[in-house]
């Protein structure tokens, strides 16, 4: 399919052709680990064995590229997975990486306890300053990773200013899209070398399937992946492969409500006297918002907060909730709320990342904006 047409035709579209057998608008899910060969080598489509091929993972594949604009895509068991996989590719002992002061837990937790024992170095930056992405490079650095926005602070970086920064330092420009996704912002086209995933977010968009992503601007570095991901082995299933296919098709959609609904949760916590800070890169108050406003189609379904009392009330708030569901994880249609500093950042403790306290952080969910404000009301008190 031509990358000329829209978003949310290629959502639908690319990949996902018609069944040659029977017609079948939905791809099928390939539920097979091996297949027919007719001869030795004479393999039908390229398939042999699921690892390293499989259709339904194929389709996937195809629009993951397709939709963030990049050459190859690649679809893994998870998002720490993908991570993995790109950090064991690019990667080496004695080569160094800059992260960002604001990160996912287990992104740091990958590098920290795993990356670093195989040899490789890091520096934390405040990824927000391109000045000091600057500063933290070396003559090492083959590798500087972005999230924006970032997790759980809801930080802003400017990618195409990064980008310029690591093509000076020759190093590669990773950025975790999962809070945008590709629909609100298209890292590809702003300098990135390869955008990452954890497909389990808004791209299934369910909370009902694990996965993660790779997409590689380059169709060099692309084959580089695929060739650590059949080697490593940790891909999505077919299962998985079709549940993701499913949910980018209404990414666009759920997108715009999940940003509605989360500015009226912002606009909301503002004005309440028990919140000392609102977390959300729509507010003109927010340090980023005009480099978001600018890179960014919308402002996303996430939001941060942190309330009077410090951490037992920020924890009473996660608890008196009733349409947000306690529990990690985000980007599903249903609202949840977590304690960051009890939860999915509990791995950065004592380190540069470690998240306030009272921090409470929210996926806003696609339900009625007028209810989950209503119950965020009753949860501060």
């Amino acid at each position: 399919m031509s990358d000329q047409h829209s978003f949310e035709t290629l959502a639908i579209h690319a990949g996902n052709t018609a069944d040659p057998l029977t017609g079948a608008v939905v791809p099928p899910i390939y539920q097979v680990s091996t297949y027919k060969q007719d001869g030795v080598g004479g393999l039908r489509g390229g398939y042999e064995y699921s690892r390293s091929a499989n259709p339904t993972r194929t389709a996937l594949e195809e629009n993951l590229a397709a939709i963030e604009g990049g050459r190859r895509g690649l679809a893994f068991a998870s998002g720490l997975a993908a991570e993995d996989c790109l950090l064991r590719t690019l990667l080496y002992p004695g080569a160094h990486v800059v992260i960002p002061n604001d990160a996912y837990g287990g992104t740091f937790r990958l590098f920290a306890k795993v990356v670093k024992r195989w040899g490789v170095d890091f520096s934390v930056a405040d990824t927000s300053d391109p000045a000091a992405v600057r500063a933290a490079v070396n003559d090492g650095t083959k590798v500087i990773w972005v999230e924006t926005p970032s997790n759980p602070l809801l930080g802003i970086t400017d990618i195409a200013a990064v980008a310029d920064v690591a093509r000076t330092g020759g190093a590669r420009l990773v950025v975790d899209n999962t809070f945008a996704s590709p629909y609100l912002q298209q890292p590809i086209a702003l300098g990135a070398d390869v955008v990452v995933h954890s497909l389990t977010k808004y791209m299934g968009g369910h909370s009902d399937v694990v996965g993660g992503a790779l997409i590689a601007a380059d169709a060099g570095l692309g084959e580089e992946l695929a060739y650590h991901q059949n080697a490593m082995g940790a891909v999505a299933g077919p299962f998985d492969s079709w549940l993701v296919l499913r949910g980018i098709k209404t990414l666009p959609v759920r997108m715009d409500r999940h940003s509605e609904n989360a500015a009226k949760v912002a606009e909301l916590l503002t004005r309440h006297p028990k919140v000392t800070q609102v977390l959300y890169p729509g507010l003109p108050e927010h340090p980023g918002h005009e480099i978001a406003a600018k890179q960014m189609k919308a402002f996303g379904g996430m939001v941060s907060f942190r309330v009077e009392g410090g951490e037992e009330a920020a924890v009473e708030v996660c608890n008196r909730t009733k349409l947000f569901t306690l529990g990690e994880s985000l980007g599903g249609v249903e609202s949840l709320v977590e304690h960051p500093g009890r939860m999915t950042h509990a791995s950065v403790a004592g380190s540069e990342l470690e998240v306030p306290a009272d921090l409470v952080r929210l996926s806003v969910g696609i339900e009625s904006a007028d209810d989950l404000v209503a119950d965020l009301t009753q949860a501060l008190g």
